[in-house]
């Protein structure tokens, strides 16, 4: 099964998407700060599974165009490239699927246009509903100003650093939030810098290769990594954009996958998903806990995500 490549304008950006196969379609988001390379293996199980299967780069990463303004990346943009691109492609509805920042735009898709999404897959990143009071001062209240997503608001700070050296950036990250890197420790230390909380590999994981690193490598060589870090500072302006659903629920369907060894999963709503308890998800059909795996669910543990994927889209 081949994976292809074009460019399809969607909205106002112009936009790079991987496809495969063809059946319902099923549009995979990915996460930071990664590509639609990190759907390699499922794009090509689901497409031999009967599913015309097609991730993007998001706005902000690849081949996908990069607006300058830092309020471009508010999630009413990236929802809107989602439905965006079920328009471009033709159709009316899609299977939307998101790990860490695509799970985001994967429930807030589900969320928002439920016309649009006839289900909804997240791996690692919960949801819960929209909270009393905006994120940032909440994070900062609990974990201090050098939480690493504090440490991405400042201006130009994170960008130079994780642009010294891409790939290095890129190894860094995928060991050190996996479950081979586990566990984790989110806190800038003082004069330090993210990639100060990552250790530098003896060797790279099983699951991944040098050859990865290429990939991920040369799209960060030529784009940088403002523009996805962009997506953080809009965590507040998007708590604003989406007072009109507090309390809302998920209303399609649902899947949620996660590692043992992901600290997203102890975000608010994660022991609730996990537990099948969730108020907002009332539609949960899964949850599924994978032992041992770390951030990086869908490049761990390829065999099992498409597994799980396969299985809750065949019963749609």
């Amino acid at each position: 099964m081949e994976i292809t490549h074009r460019h399809l304008q969607v909205g106002d950006i112009r936009m790079h998407v991987a496809e495969a196969g063809s059946g319902p379609l099923v549009i995979l988001l990915h996460g930071f700060p990664e590509s639609w390379y990190s759907w390699r293996h499922q794009l090509v199980a689901l497409a031999e599974a009967g599913y015309h299967v097609v991730a993007p780069d998001q706005r902000g990463y690849g081949g996908t165009d990069r607006p300058d303004a830092v309020e471009d990346y508010t999630i009413l943009h990236t929802v809107g490239d989602v439905i965006g691109l079920i328009g471009a492609l033709g159709e009316e509805q899609a299977v939307v699927a998101g790990h860490d920042w695509g799970s985001g735009v994967a429930w807030h898709s589900a969320l928002m246009r439920p016309d649009r999404v006839r289900a909804v897959i997240a791996l690692g990143g919960p949801y819960a509903v929209r909270p009393a009071t905006a994120p940032l001062s909440t994070m900062r209240t609990q974990a201090g100003d050098n939480f690493y997503i504090a440490y991405f608001q400042r201006p130009g700070v994170a960008d130079r650093e994780l642009a010294r050296d891409p790939r290095a950036t890129i190894r860094r990250a995928l060991h050190g939030a996996s479950g081979e890197g586990y566990p984790w420790n989110p806190i800038v230390p003082p004069g330090g810098g993210l990639l100060d909380t990552w250790r530098e590999p003896d060797r790279l994981p099983d699951w991944l290769t040098e050859e990865d690193l290429d990939v991920y490598t040369t799209d960060f060589e030529r784009t940088g990594f403002t523009t996805a870090l962009n997506w953080f500072r809009n965590l507040d302006r998007n708590w604003a954009l989406t007072s009109p659903w507090q309390h809302a629920a998920i209303l399609p369907p649902a899947l949620y996958i996660t590692g043992d060894r992901d600290s997203a999963a102890a975000l608010p709503g994660g022991a609730e998903l996990i537990s099948g308890t969730s108020a907002a998800v009332p539609n949960l059909r899964r949850a599924v806990v994978l032992p041992g795996c770390g951030h990086w669910t869908q490049q761990e543990r390829p065999a099992e995500v498409n597994e799980a994927f396969t299985r809750f889209l065949n019963s749609l």
